[in-house]
């Protein structure tokens, strides 16, 4: 049975109005930003063949175009609209971390490195870039691959912060793996970049590992 055909309080389209989007499930969310189902199943039905088929929100946006297309009723067009509403997302929380004071709004930025980092297949370090209002000026990925100290080069670093006349930085970097414990080399790392941007008058305000919906910050374990 089409969605239209159900009882007015049942349809999620309805139902997100008058209750919220946190009263639908995540295929009843899926439905609305699908809009329609296929034959034989409505957007409800597809939406749980999503969850179903890829297991978890996290995995359904990280899917590539051939991936998504798996489907039946998904394809180039979709995946378009859902890689756009991802992005709004991401500048969404750029826009608020540019207006206001980062530690005004921390879980905008564990929000913000998730939806950039947590779907990557590989490792990627990036740097906020902060003001002397600790606002965002710009988040620029320096490098991608196995973080070591010889893999991430302080100079670069050094050159970004300058470039930005940034007062302040957070680092932040995923781990593929699924665990964001750091290991001894995310641990030398960040003692090697705080005490070569100390040099600047740039001070490390935090280091993020982002693994999944899992995150690990050195700030709150007192390891800055």
């Amino acid at each position: 049975m089409a969605i239209k055909d159900w009882p007015a309080d049942q349809r999620p389209r309805e139902r997100l109005i008058k209750h919220g989007p946190r009263a639908l499930s995540d295929a009843e969310l899926l439905a609305v930003f699908l809009r329609s189902g296929v034959a034989g199943k409505s957007a409800v039905d597809l939406g749980r063949d999503m969850t179903t088929h890829f297991g978890s929100l996290n995995r359904l946006f990280a899917a590539s175009l051939s991936d998504f297309s798996v489907i039946s009723g998904l394809g180039p067009a979709k995946f378009t609209q859902l890689q756009a509403v991802l992005e709004l997302a991401r500048r969404s929380l750029i826009e608020e971390l540019q207006t206001s004071a980062t530690f005004n709004s921390p879980m905008a930025v564990k929000q913000y490195l998730q939806l950039l980092l947590c779907n990557l297949p590989y490792e990627s370090f990036v740097l906020l870039f902060l003001d002397v209002k600790n606002r965002l000026i710009a988040v620029d990925e320096l490098f991608r691959g196995t973080l070591t100290r010889t893999s991430v080069y302080p100079r670069e670093v050094v050159k970004a912060a300058l470039a930005h006349n940034a007062a302040s930085v957070m680092l932040a970097h995923n781990h593929p793996s699924g665990s964001p414990d750091p290991s001894a080399a995310d641990r030398s790392l960040t003692q090697t970049l705080k005490q070569t941007l100390a040099l600047i008058d740039v001070r490390v305000l935090d280091h993020f590992i982002v693994a999944g919906t899992q995150f690990y910050s050195f700030a709150e374990h007192g390891q800055l």
